[in-house]
């Protein structure tokens, strides 16, 4: 579905496209959590290997699964526009005590349990359609998923709520997809780009560079179009700070120092 809507896109006379279709660590190991299989990153290490091998010419991702820098070799040559960066919740409008709410990721978990402290998060993992039916099975009350890709396969009916991003900040590029290409090669696809959604999305990855890979803290960041906003909290949702701000790199610094100071062993 990604990569067909950046050929949509790109799609002009004289110029031929062949969907390589190549499988992820993330797409293989759809049971365990993503931080037994390296979270961020695990959907595309794969790909990018094949561009810098020259076996591909140009990976589609979903911005939010890229690592906070480029891999060496490699850039994001277009950013397509983003659609909603919300987050959803599908099964009901409301959270209330006692209810089972199944998400495999900790940025959702800490920030509903800050919602309501009451509920029970369970680990729910698959593609979409496997945890819509997951929820149904094994009981669920909901589940919380990304808005745009039920947007983008038609099953935004399924959607009872849209956290707004002061209830719960998405993920960095959430939202967006991004188009990597070789360094040099921007030439193919910035005629594509989005420049909006560049400044945001860039923004966002910036904030989390900063924070640095040593802070393993649930972070996220998100840029409306007029300020940053930048999340961190403990694993067990015991905490959360939300910080605002202009400045990416500063706004993630201050995300460590608080990650580092609140850490158990810290003097």
């Amino acid at each position: 579905m990604q990569a067909e809507l950046a050929v949509q896109r790109l799609r002009r006379p004289g110029l031929e496209f062949a969907l390589v279709p190549i499988t992820t660590a993330g797409d293989r190991d759809r049971s365990r959590p993503f931080g037994e299989i390296g979270a961020r990153g695990v959907f595309v290490k794969e790909l990018e290997e094949a561009l810098l091998e020259g076996r591909i010419d140009l990976a589609v991702h979903s911005a939010k699964d890229m690592t906070s820098t480029d891999t060496e070799g490699l850039t994001v040559g277009a950013y397509l526009p983003r659609e909603d960066p919300r987050d959803a919740l599908c099964g009901t409008a409301e959270l209330k005590p006692g209810m089972r709410i199944g998400t495999a990721s900790v940025r959702r978990r800490v920030q509903l349990l800050a919602l309501e402290p009451e509920l029970r998060i369970e680990p729910l993992r698959g593609n979409i359609d496997t945890r819509l039916r997951k929820r149904g099975e094994r009981g669920l009350d909901a589940v919380v998923l990304a808005a745009c890709g039920l947007d983008r396969l038609g099953l935004g009916a399924n959607i009872d709520r849209r956290f707004e991003a002061d209830e719960m900040l998405p993920e960095a590029g959430q939202g967006a997809l991004a188009l990597q290409v070789r360094a040099g090669d921007d030439g193919a696809v910035d005629q594509v780009d989005d420049a909006e959604t560049r400044r945001r999305v860039e923004s966002e990855r910036a904030c989390l560079a900063a924070v640095g890979g040593g802070c393993l803290a649930p972070v996220a960041a998100h840029h409306d179009g007029t300020s940053l906003s930048a999340l961190v909290a403990a694993e067990d949702g015991s905490w959360l700070e939300r910080l605002g701000g202009d400045d990416p790199t500063l706004l993630g610094r201050e995300l460590a120092r608080i990650a580092d100071a609140r850490r158990p062993d810290a003097a």
